[in-house]
């Protein structure tokens, strides 16, 4: 059957002129051999030219209207191995012949320039490779980050030297969770909506569902990244986008650290007597306290391992600590105090 260059970029078979631009945009910049390990490169080099094919293919017409009726054999004027004598339904998907481009001079036509980054090539032929402070970087996207002067949207002949861009400070938000969350871990979609440039140079609105997987244990101010996932501007490179975990109120627990804090009230019975204290953890389980010692104002009580999860300790739990407010009564009557003080001794109370 060939390859499925819709499934080479990750898109529809009806995708439109935008939808493959930016699935090339995505996976060139993912794929380019100058932004993979050497341990990769032969990997890199292979999917990257694949994904500059397909996308040749997919973004002119008539390349596209061939290979949609014919197949990448019909594309390169092979006949599929099925059929040994000439149709007339095949002809002319096989009398077309289609020589794939070097996937380096797609890349470079995509980003409007012979040298996208500003850089000549290092080495290989049609490499974009360059390296600032001795470490090889991917030039406009990595942590060199530069562009030449000519890098625009109109394409005029600047002095083709190269200056570093700049990178707008991160761009915050907070992500408020319950306390349930954060002591189970959970799964948040967050739909964004960011300025960006388009290929023209145009800005223009884009929108995206991130996922942030809130692991067991993080606290109030974690930070998550998402790198270039801020708002664009012209000639400079995209903002990071950073959550900032946020902690809900909790009408039981407070948190303190990886330890969880209740307050109990018990009236003074309970506290003399002993009592049984039944709450629910914030995982849903049923937690059975036995009062067995007096309870005084201010007593605190730790359950061991009933906290928080500890982050990066699999299994390690801080504690719950119960600190305990003991109600008096308003009034007694004189049977009640005779009562006590029969109990209690006659010491006075």
């Amino acid at each position: 059957m060939g390859v499925d260059y819709y499934n080479v970029l990750k898109v529809h078979r009806n995708a439109t002129d935008d939808d493959l631009k930016k699935a090339y945009k995505r996976l060139a910049m993912k794929w380019h051999p100058d932004k993979n390990p050497k341990e990769d490169l032969k990997l890199a080099e292979a999917k990257f030219k694949r994904i500059s094919e397909a996308y040749e293919v997919l973004s002119d017409p008539q390349k596209r209207q061939i290979y949609d009726q014919y197949g990448e054999e019909g594309l390169k004027g092979v006949p599929p191995p099925e059929s040994h004598s000439s149709s007339s339904s095949h002809s002319n998907g096989s009398n077309y012949r289609y020589n794939p481009r070097n996937a380096e001079d797609v890349f470079a036509e995509f980003f409007n320039s012979s040298k996208p980054f500003g850089f000549e090539s290092m080495g290989r032929a049609k490499s974009m490779r360059f390296q600032t402070e001795g470490a090889g970087t991917f030039g406009g996207f990595g942590e060199g980050k530069f562009r030449s002067y000519n890098d625009g949207p109109s394409g005029g002949s600047g002095m083709g030297s190269s200056v570093p861009l700049r990178k707008p400070p991160p761009v915050e938000t907070k992500l408020p969770c319950s306390l349930e969350e954060l002591y189970t871990g959970s799964q948040r979609k967050m739909k964004i909506s960011r300025t960006v440039v388009r290929n023209n140079g145009q800005l223009g609105t884009e929108s995206e569902i991130l996922t942030i997987d809130v692991k067991p244990g993080w606290k109030k101010g974690t930070k998550i990244t998402f790198p270039d996932k801020g708002n664009e501007h012209p000639h400079q490179l995209p903002a990071d986008l950073v959550f900032v975990i946020d902690e809900k109120p909790h009408e039981l627990f407070l948190r303190e650290g990886n330890d969880l804090i209740m307050n109990l009230k018990i009236p003074l019975v309970d506290a003399l007597s002993g009592a049984t204290v039944n709450l629910k953890t914030l995982d849903g389980r049923d937690l059975v306290i036995k009062l067995s010692e007096v309870v005084t104002p201010g007593y605190e009580l730790v359950v061991a391992k009933e906290g928080m999860p500890v982050v990066k300790e699999h299994g390690k739990r801080g504690n719950l600590r119960v600190k305990f407010e003991v109600g008096f009564p308003t009034r007694l009557s004189s049977e009640q105090r005779a009562s006590i003080r029969r109990v209690l001794g006659g010491g006075g109370l």
